[in-house]
């Protein structure tokens, strides 16, 4: 393949257009929330809660440093997506860090054993939490995000990080306050939206990978070329029609993601095209997948992510029990 094309041409106006859609959506959707009318208020949700996804998903964009050509303007850009996502407690460096480390050494990294943690606490909280993830409240990726919040105020090697959280969180606290101030109503829709942004990220996280989780720190595996791509897997919301990606920013292209993380987005479809030919078994629409992240939203908290190819090859969705959590917004 012509690695040049993909490395070096960059479609300005596709991520002008992303970039304007986000920030102009987050704005909109704030604006729709404060109205009294029902269904400009329904329309603000998902407008707000697509808005808070893309955010996301360009601030996976800036930390490969797809969208401009310095890495200064990359940093400003994907800290602006972090602050309207939430991400923004940790440092862009250190998520870019942590996420350009999951590629290089194809593995999946933990800070903490979550079943570990399930299993040590009293039987009333445990139950809470797992009555909460039944119904698909996603407390658990609350508690990764608030436990990678405060780990600095008890890790010394992250000492310096305190003065910076603490600002954020004043700041932060103050505009959900102002918020509330002006509508209790809009401040409820907001979290709302914020709780749709989790679910679907981890929805999508969940199933691109059967990597091994190793705790950070710990010796790391070699694991080749091979490993990485049959332990993939491109999620896509649909094979035939590409452009339905696009609600995603085509991040469901996860193995040619992976086979050339410098792609830019908006071209990952073309090179999945080039370099596959549609029929590897690593394809599996994200529609097929509804019935495993239901199924598995208990499983998942206690076990690994299971094993989606069995000995024949084929693609064995019984055993696919898929991760939790959303890797490259969170400091692990």
């Amino acid at each position: 393949m012509d690695t040049s094309y993909y490395l070096h041409h960059k479609k300005h106006l596709w991520n002008a257009i992303a970039i304007a859609y986000t920030l102009g959506g987050y704005g909109s959707a704030i604006a729709l929330i404060l109205l009294s009318n029902f269904w400009l208020n329904a329309l603000g949700v998902v407008l707000l809660a697509h808005s808070l996804i893309i955010s996301a998903y360009l601030s996976h964009e800036f930390m490969h440093g797809t969208i401009f050509a310095e890495r200064k303007w990359n940093a400003v850009g994907g800290n602006i997506m972090l602050w309207l996502n939430g991400g923004c407690y940790a440092r862009f460096r250190d998520l870019t860090q942590d996420h350009i480390a999951h590629h290089i050494n194809r593995v999946d990294f933990a800070a903490f054993n979550i079943a570990d943690l399930m299993n040590k606490l009293p039987a009333f909280i445990r139950n809470i939490i797992l009555g909460l993830e039944w119904l698909h409240f996603p407390i658990v990726s609350f508690i990764f995000q608030w436990r990678s919040i405060f780990a600095p105020f008890w890790e010394p090697q992250r000492q310096d990080e305190r003065g910076r959280i603490m600002t954020l969180l004043i700041v932060r606290g103050l505009l959900l306050t102002g918020l509330a101030l002006m509508s209790l109503k809009a401040l409820a829709l907001y979290f709302l939206s914020y709780i749709g942004m989790i679910i679907v990220l981890r929805f999508v996280d969940a199933f691109q990978h059967t990597y091994e989780a190793i705790p950070v720190g710990s010796p790391l595996p070699k694991r080749d070329y091979t490993y990485e791509q049959t332990n993939t897997f491109s999620n896509v919301i649909s094979q035939r029609y590409w452009w339905l990606n696009l609600l995603l920013l085509n991040f469901g292209y996860h193995n040619a993601h992976h086979e050339l993380m410098k792609c830019p987005w908006h071209s990952l479809h073309e090179l999945d095209r080039e370099i596959f030919t549609g029929e590897e078994v690593h394809y599996v629409t994200l529609p097929k997948l509804l019935g495993n992240y239901h199924r598995f939203r208990i499983e998942r908290i206690f076990s690994d992510q299971g094993t989606a190819i069995n000995e024949q090859g084929n693609l064995q969705l019984e055993t696919f029990y898929g991760a939790i959590g959303v890797s490259f917004l969170v400091k692990f």
